[in-house]
């Protein structure tokens, strides 16, 4: 019998984790990205221990590890004048954690992915410009039906939604949902090279509502990702400059980071203000078509869950999706995957979305009172309590069944 279709809207990090998990199912499947190619350049991803397990499970992780790097021996929260707030040895959460987490460029993250799929899988310069769906899931409804600027309409068996934060799938089928909400902060990354400086530890410092965040990658390049509490839209004409003026007083090597993120072409220097959704969506699903990543749940990145709970969803969705074979002659099991995915997926990743925004609600803090207060009570959580702290996050993940 044919094999069953899935088309996938967009080829971004959950879109192509899907895209895999649903191949290895044994579905058809077809990646919809309006981009003409995947992003040669970008910013990094730290994947944490929950991300890597569900990557295991689908076979791709040893290709993502093969691009990625590994954590330094320590990470932790520091002040502005370089004293350490917090420290956690990577070896401890590897022996909490069955693994330690990786830094990896996005761009080469998403190519490893898209390599792992059979050559055509990925439509670039197909931008998707309406999904057609009944509300029911069943044989008698028909089936979604997607259709693109550059055509033929696409058939499908399932839509997955991973059209990014301003999901205009999201929109069209929860019209009623308020939407994205600003946070408060606006948030500049680029990666640099300065494998002469030497840095030992991954760090986030924290300063009185700004941030600072160094990630070491492969080949001496450094992830920098940096925030300050401004009203949305703020933008200077040079942000080398703008950082520079920020951060050019903190404690080393920020610095000397920012020395070579002068030497940039400013375009390098990427810049967003920073959204979550307002409320939970009332489902992940809506007859066909499946929302992950962004689309479904956009968070805050003070937690760096955002790409690792994507990557969750997109293996918990195809664990559960009938077999691509069409072994069963009905899509009965297709309407109870889908009822499962959301019950599975929509709590968990919720309750990261709202301590995301909590956490980073600490981190922007500008009362200097508030700031001390904050800083001490870091201070005086012991290494190992703090550790314990995250076990939901990274052990949370399971896979159904």
């Amino acid at each position: 019998m044919p094999k069953r279709r899935a088309v996938v809207v967009g080829a971004g990090i959950g879109g192509l984790t899907a895209a895999n998990a649903l191949h290895r199912r044994g579905w058809h499947v077809t990646v919809c990205e309006r981009a003409p190619e995947l992003p040669a350049t970008g910013a990094g991803i730290g994947l944490a221990p929950n991300a890597l397990r569900a990557l295991d499970a689908i076979g791709v992780a040893d290709a993502v590890r093969a691009v990625g790097s590994a954590i330094p021996a320590t990470m932790g929260v520091r002040r502005s004048d370089g004293r350490w707030l917090t420290r956690v040895a990577t070896a401890d959460m590897a022996a909490r954690y069955g693994t330690a987490p990786i830094a990896v460029p996005r761009p080469a993250f998403t190519a490893a992915l898209a390599a792992a799929l059979p050559p055509g899988t990925v439509r670039f310069g197909t931008a998707v410009a309406s999904v057609t769906a009944p509300t029911a899931v069943d044989d008698s409804a028909g089936h979604p039906t997607v259709r693109t600027a550059a055509g033929p309409d696409l058939p499908a068996d399932l839509v997955v939604a991973a059209d990014g934060i301003r999901s205009p799938l999201r929109r069209a089928y929860f019209p009623a949902h308020p939407g994205l909400h600003y946070i408060g902060e606006t948030a500049w990354r680029t990666i640099v090279d300065a494998p002469d400086l030497g840095i030992p530890a991954m760090s986030e410092t924290w300063g009185r509502g700004e941030r600072f965040g160094v990630t070491p990658l492969s080949d001496g390049r450094f992830y920098l990702y940096a925030t300050a509490v401004v009203p949305a839209g703020t933008r200077s004409a040079d942000p080398r400059a703008e950082l520079l003026d920020r951060f050019g007083t903190w404690h080393a090597p920020i610095p000397a980071l920012l020395d070579r993120v002068r030497r940039l072409d400013p375009a390098d220097v990427l810049q967003n203000d920073l959204y979550d959704l307002a409320a939970p969506l009332p489902a992940l699903h809506h007859g066909r078509i499946a929302w992950l990543g962004d689309a479904a749940h956009a968070m805050a990145p003070n937690l760096g869950q955002g790409g690792c709970q994507a990557i969750e969803d997109a293996v918990v969705l195809a664990r559960l999706l009938p077999a691509g074979d069409r072994t069963d002659s009905t899509d009965l099991g297709l309407a109870a995957a889908l009822a499962a995915y959301t019950a599975a997926r929509r709590d968990r990743t919720d309750a990261v979305r709202v301590r995301a925004r909590r956490v980073g609600r600490l981190g922007a803090l500008r009362n200097p009172v508030a700031v001390a207060a904050r800083d001490l009570a870091v201070r005086a959580t012991p290494a190992p309590l703090a550790l314990r702290g995250m076990d939901d996050l990274f052990n949370g993940f399971r896979l159904p069944g």
